[in-house]
């Protein structure tokens, strides 16, 4: 394995925008080559001895899964810590958890509602911190699509891809990841579910000047015209099953199915986070057909997650 850039140890992960192109990059060829390592049957344990805490504030498969996983291939050991059995549940601090934290682990990553809560972690810890999901962010998510994607079209830059559908935590990230690496990257929302204006007008500066663009729209079939991948994710996340039936009715126009990917590059891809709400956002010939990458997505949580890893810790 190629020696770790300084600049990159101990640091947080929490978001997209907090590394900068030339690290993102650094961490999908690691991902690669510890893919091919994998597939080789060749393990790199390059954290023995480290412990790599898991706080789950939320349910999760592949999160949980690929971190466990690689964890334990790496050489490392996991620690599985629910929310609701540790004293944060009793109203302890942030900031303290941070602090005795840092004294046992290696490093930390949260699965959690709040972004603030991330980010606060990472101002008091002494160890990095990584973003496992918060209701305005998916960074581990944004970097396993972007090696999924540089697998299929072997670079980034020009790759146009289409979004369809709320425009969540996903999509942001999505947004600001297809940015860093000069992507063609459009967003179809309803009215009221687009992103956020400022983050839109940020991700769009930052696309234009790496030879990219960022831009929004209502309709589903102009976004995905001409795009080499399509992408879509629930139209309900965890803590809006109370907004689910609005949401249906609102968001049906934007299901990716066979119609809506005819309007793609004749070689399109679909992808998909996961969980997938069949027959919701994405019908299932789409979903189990030859072109959907979903699958790939997710074994790439695996190989992305524990380059991120190595990089942060070793």
């Amino acid at each position: 394995m190629a020696g770790v850039p300084q600049q990159l140890k101990g640091r947080s992960f929490t978001r997209v925008s907090s590394w900068s192109g030339d690290e993102l990059e650094t961490l999908l060829d690691l991902a690669d080559e510890l893919k091919a390592e994998r597939a080789r049957r060749r393990e790199l344990r390059v954290l023995p001895g480290r412990t790599i805490g898991l706080i789950f504030h939320k349910p999760s498969t592949r999160t949980r899964v690929a971190f466990e996983v690689g964890i334990a291939e790496l050489g490392g050991m996991a620690l599985f810590l629910p929310a609701a059995e540790l004293q944060l549940a009793r109203g302890e601090s942030y900031r303290d958890t941070a602090l005795v934290l840092s004294r046992f682990l290696s490093a930390l990553m949260i699965r959690t509602f709040e972004q603030a809560e991330v980010e606060e972690f990472a101002e008091h810890a002494s160890i990095p911190v990584i973003n496992g999901l918060t209701d305005e962010a998916h960074p581990l998510q944004a970097v396993a699509d972007a090696m999924t994607l540089r697998e299929r079209f072997g670079s980034l830059n020009g790759v146009k891809l289409a979004y369809v559908g709320d425009g969540n935590n996903v999509c942001r990230s999505l947004m600001r990841i297809a940015a860093r690496f000069g992507m063609t990257f459009t967003a179809a929302t309803p009215s009221g579910y687009e992103p956020d204006a400022a983050l839109v007008a940020d991700a769009g500066a930052e696309a234009a000047a790496a030879g990219g663009s960022v831009e929004l729209t209502t309709d589903p079939r102009e976004a995905v015209r001409g795009a080499d991948a399509v992408y879509t994710d629930v139209w309900a996340s965890m803590g809006q099953e109370d907004e689910r039936e609005r949401r249906l009715r609102e968001l049906e126009p934007y299901r990716i199915d066979a119609d809506l990917l005819a309007h793609a590059a004749t070689d399109a891809v679909a992808m998909h986070c996961l969980p997938a709400h069949v027959g919701e956002e994405i019908t299932a010939d789409v979903l189990y057909g030859p072109r959907c990458l979903a699958w790939e997505q997710a074994e790439n949580r695996l190989h992305t997650q524990k380059a991120l890893m190595a990089l942060v810790i070793r």
